[in-house]
């Protein structure tokens, strides 16, 4: 049997092939930690795996990627020069590294996890984050001279984060007197909100009419006895009822993986 310390050079094409998809999807052998399988690859699931299976897969391959990566939002100085009126900056760079890659792997496996969810008529159709915007970095180069409001100096308010899916809320009010949700109702009490129909779900902000049912884990830092709300992910589905507690029991896991893994 094969095993990461086979020399595949001593292997036909075709068996490297069996024997590497063998690890990869059914020994669980690490490649994505090793270097050795494209980060893409992180979201294949197994076949014949049952919910519990496939939430402690999705965890795993999540916990690969976001292995010495701590970047939440990230703005690294730049030098720069002026240019007539024109600001150029030589180095700019805004990290969302870790939510952006939670979205993807957590939409792509369950598009993949045919017959639970799929990416037929099961589907989940939004997965992604809402985070509080005392968390967003100021403008580094530009800020337009509006009188619009700067939604990140907005307090008791959660802004767009990373996310798969259709075009979303920009913002979601969570300040006494506007809160309304699902997104508010789990970030404010820091526990998760399972609706199976969202239509009958009091406040409910429709942001796609084609959602039917949809789960919300809130993201919670918990450091020295205290806590800091930061967040939330949001998941949508396509049909009713189409989270369960064994959904919810992985995604809890997976946003408290996604807490620990960054510098807030």
């Amino acid at each position: 049997m094969f095993s990461p310390a086979t020399t595949l050079s001593v292997l036909s094409p075709h068996t490297a092939v069996i024997c590497l998809l063998n690890c990869i999807l059914v020994r669980g052998i690490k490649f994505v930690k090793l270097g050795l399988m494209p980060h893409a690859d992180s979201a294949l699931v197994p076949s014949g795996v049952d919910k519990a299976a496939f939430w402690t897969h999705v965890h795993e391959q999540l916990s690969y990627l976001l292995d010495g990566q701590r970047n939440w939002v990230r703005v690294l100085s730049f030098p720069a020069h002026q240019s007539g009126q024109s600001l150029t900056p030589s180095v700019f760079n805004l990290q969302v590294t870790n939510l952006a890659n939670a979205a993807s792997l957590i939409y792509n496996s369950l598009a993949a996890f045919e017959p639970h969810f799929g990416s037929g008529e099961r589907a989940v159709n939004w997965c992604g984050f809402y985070m509080e915007s005392n968390l967003f970095p100021s403008p580094q180069i530009f800020r337009a001279q509006t009188g619009a409001n700067k939604e990140h100096e907005v307090p008791d308010r959660l802004l767009l984060g990373p996310f798969c899916g259709k075009p979303a809320c920009q913002f979601i009010d969570t300040a006494p007197g506007k809160a309304r949700g699902v997104c508010a109702d789990a970030y404010i009490a820091g526990k998760t909100v399972l609706v199976a129909d969202v239509d009958a779900y009091p406040g409910h902000i429709a942001c796609d009419g084609e959602t039917k049912s949809e789960i919300v884990c809130p993201l919670v830092l918990r450091k020295d006895g205290g806590e800091a709300a930061l967040g939330v992910l949001d998941l949508d589905c396509l049909v009713l009822g189409g989270f369960t507690s064994e959904d919810q029991q992985g995604l809890e896991r997976i946003a408290q993986l996604v807490v620990d893994s960054c510098d807030w």
